[in-house]
């Protein structure tokens, strides 16, 4: 049962996940994107105005799907918004934006068309839609979350993904940042309302806090092992990769040792190594 999973994972992905909120999957499954991108289609209920966030690979089938299903609502897309710059959330922007005529808001200035970027702290209001910018760095520098406090959830990207953990993306990605997001994303589950997870990637998790709960613990049984492999005489990210992922699927090896990478490095920061 879902239930018995970190954060209570819905069956599937795609389609309505809250009064405001629906995932539109992209085609591009993998052992790294899971079922696909999630492309989510914001929209205050009642308005003609619909935001985007993240409109994924550079896949005319899917932008085009996306616009459509908008239009069949009679809502009209008026920004497109990313989490962080990675190529299965971002890369389709600039086509998207030719489509609908949006500007691309991001933290990144290299992401960005138009004149307005976006930061923490942040507040949108689009058609009655509002959206809170929350910076959550440590997968990339440039990773956001998007919190819909009319649902009580909050949009991840890859910071919090409905199955499975994310990987530190070393060196832009720094394991101090991440877990400090997820700390940030903690105390909103626990003292803000936030009940939902809409991720980038996976199905929609109903238990806001007991998936950041998982992820926390995860980090530091993680961090841990990557300590005790080097004590044991571990001293290449390949070789604490082979030794504490032994379990793990090989073609997620390569983001493992970024991962680790980052977890080595912030072990020498500590002086724990």
């Amino acid at each position: 049962m879902s239930g018995l999973l970190p954060g209570d994972p819905a069956d599937a992905v795609g389609g309505a996940a809250t009064p405001r909120a629906q995932c539109v999957l992209a085609p591009n499954p993998s052992p790294m994107t899971l079922d696909g991108t999630n492309t989510w289609l914001l929209s205050e209920p009642g308005s003609d105005l619909a935001v985007v966030v993240d409109p994924g690979p550079l896949d005319e089938t899917h932008l085009r799907r996306v616009v459509s299903i908008a239009e069949q609502q009679g809502k009209r897309i008026a920004l497109t918004l990313l989490t962080h710059g990675h190529a299965d959330h971002a890369e389709g922007a600039v086509r998207f934006a030719e489509l609908t005529g949006t500007a691309v808001r991001a933290l990144d200035p290299a992401l960005r068309l138009g004149d307005e970027g976006l930061h923490g702290g942040q507040w949108l209001e689009i058609g009655g839609l509002d959206l809170r910018v929350v910076a959550t760095p440590g997968h990339t520098s440039d990773s956001l979350t998007f919190h819909l406090p009319a649902d009580g959830a909050i949009l991840t990207g890859d910071t919090v993904l409905g199955r499975g953990t994310t990987m530190v993306a070393h060196p832009d990605g720094r394991l101090g940042d991440y877990l400090a997001s997820l700390r940030r994303l903690h105390a909103m589950a626990a003292e803000h309302g936030v009940r939902t997870v809409l991720p980038g990637h996976g199905p929609v998790l109903a238990d806001a806090l007991g998936a950041v709960d998982y992820y926390l613990a995860h980090r530091a049984g993680r961090l841990a092992q990557v300590e005790t492999a080097v004590e044991a005489g571990c001293r290449t990210a390949p070789e604490v990769v082979a030794r504490v992922y032994a379990d793990v699927d090989r073609a997620l090896w390569p983001a493992a040792e970024l991962s680790v990478r980052a977890q080595l490095t912030y072990l020498e920061e500590h002086g724990l190594i």
